[in-house]
């Protein structure tokens, strides 16, 4: 086992979750976003799987293809996965279309050259894609066609909004919107620009809630990503924070957003001027954000990505209203104890005394905030819980704080039969045993936390 990082500080921005209407988070197939989840964890024998398909921070020639269930450890499914016939491919934006097939469009030349198309290509697995073709934006006199993103608006039309620029200033974007014309995603409009962000804006991202649009783009003279609302698509819209409003800093661009299992909303963007990938937390409808983390594995090799959700078959199962024990998935020896009030990880055996099997023996319940995620009850009536970051056995006190930090959802493990269990309020964190407690701690992309954190429902010893 590695040392422990050292404990970050309570973040009070995720203490005071704003839920948001069901009728406002639809993604995807029921319009409004890109992928096919809603926000909650998911049900016993699915899945939460988050897809991006980056171009390289080596090779902006082809792209990548990494899942996670988490939306922080992404993992490699396949290298190379596209390679356009010719040119380049950058900004690779993704997203699931109503067919059935996931559909890219992308940059095609690379920054210092002329492009004034943007490439398109499907695939019916995320994995193999299919060229389709490259669309020529027909702006005049335009020198860049750049960033496009996907957007699917909650009237089922799909969008591109792309940033271009023109002969006459080469290096000033402009967000424009193209609408596809047909099903088959093969004819486009005329390019609207969306009035109100304006010129000397690339990278523009776009999210609908109930009736307002939200936009998230770079002001290409500070650097900063700038946040935008409007009542229509196409504007106008009312730039409200600028600068380092959400602590981000600055050398920052492609911007992307996705719903969280909890509801929250993750923001991943580039961070090009120190090469490292973040992400950063907002529950209060953007008002505040959480301060940016690294991406473990990805980051310093992905670029510019865009993210799908998705709910899909074969996740964990664990069955509720039965008591189990959890052995370590690597020290098959130890299994969860509560010994003080804490959660440890000691040794269990047949020779073990009455009261050390009891005190290894919980309930396994439907989840106090999400019944799709799960909660434990010790012998004593008491619930696992994380505080300050340590797990630890508490009685309910009915509020929802501590429902949500009793709440964990059950992921895949690293080994057949184990599960690794994510905090509901603290995203990508897992509980995991570090000389032989338990705590809950960020994932930072490593075989070994993977293991650390992993563990197997077993016949309960009491």
């Amino acid at each position: 086992m590695t040392p422990p990082p050292p404990r970050p500080s309570r973040r009070t921005l995720l203490r005071a979750m704003a839920v948001l209407p069901a009728s406002a988070l639809a993604l995807g197939e029921a319009p409004g976003l890109l992928g096919t989840a809603l926000a909650a964890a998911p049900p016993g024998g699915s899945a939460t799987r988050y897809t991006i398909v980056p171009f390289l921070n080596r090779d902006d020639g082809t792209v990548n293809v990494y899942q996670s269930d988490d939306a922080t450890d992404f993992r490699l499914v396949r290298a190379s996965a596209y390679t356009p016939p010719s040119n380049r491919i950058r900004d690779a934006s993704i997203f699931k279309h109503t067919n059935g097939y996931y559909y890219v469009t992308y940059t095609t030349h690379t920054w210092q050259d002329t492009s004034t198309t943007i490439g398109f290509a499907r695939s019916s697995d995320r994995v193999n894609w299919t060229f389709l073709y490259d669309h020529t934006v027909p702006i005049a006199n335009l020198s860049r066609a750049w960033a496009p993103e996907w957007f699917v608006d909650s009237d089922g039309s799909v969008n591109v909004i792309v940033s271009c620029s023109t002969t006459s200033d080469e290096w000033i974007f402009t967000p424009y919107l193209l609408k596809a014309t047909n099903s088959a995603l093969t004819g486009w409009s005329s390019p609207v620009a969306l009035s109100g962000i304006g010129a000397n804006h690339i990278d523009t991202f776009i999210v609908k809630l109930g009736s307002t649009y939200h936009a998230f783009t770079k002001n290409e003279t500070t650097k900063y990503i700038e946040y935008a609302t409007a009542s229509s698509l196409t504007g106008p819209y009312t730039i409200s924070r600028t600068g380092d409003w959400a602590g981000w800093g600055s050398y920052r661009e492609g911007p992307a957003l996705v719903q969280l299992d909890n509801g929250g909303w993750r923001l991943f963007f580039d961070g090009y001027g120190d090469g490292t990938y973040y992400s950063s937390d907002s529950y209060d409808t953007f008002a505040t954000w959480s301060a940016p983390a690294a991406l473990p594995a990805v980051s310093g090799t992905a670029r510019h990505f865009t993210v799908i959700k998705e709910t899909v078959p074969g996740g964990p199962a664990l069955a509720k209203n039965v008591t189990r024990s959890f052995q370590s998935a690597n020290y098959t020896t130890r299994y969860w104890q509560a010994q003080s009030s804490l959660l440890n990880l000691p040794v269990v055996s047949g020779s073990s005394t009455t009261a050390e099997k009891q005190a290894s023996t919980f309930t396994v319940l439907p989840g106090l905030a999400d019944a799709n995620g799960c909660s434990f009850r010790d012998s004593s009536g008491k619930y696992l819980r994380h505080w300050d970051f340590r797990a630890r056995f508490d009685t309910h006190d009915g509020t929802s704080t501590f429902a949500r930090d009793a709440t964990f959802v059950a992921r895949t493990g690293a080994s057949s039969g184990s599960l690794r269990f994510e905090s509901y309020n603290y995203p990508g964190y897992y509980l995991r045993h570090y000389g032989y407690q338990l705590r809950v701690e960020r994932g930072d992309g490593t075989d070994l936390f993977r293991q650390d954190s992993s563990f197997v429902p077993v016949t309960a010893w009491a």
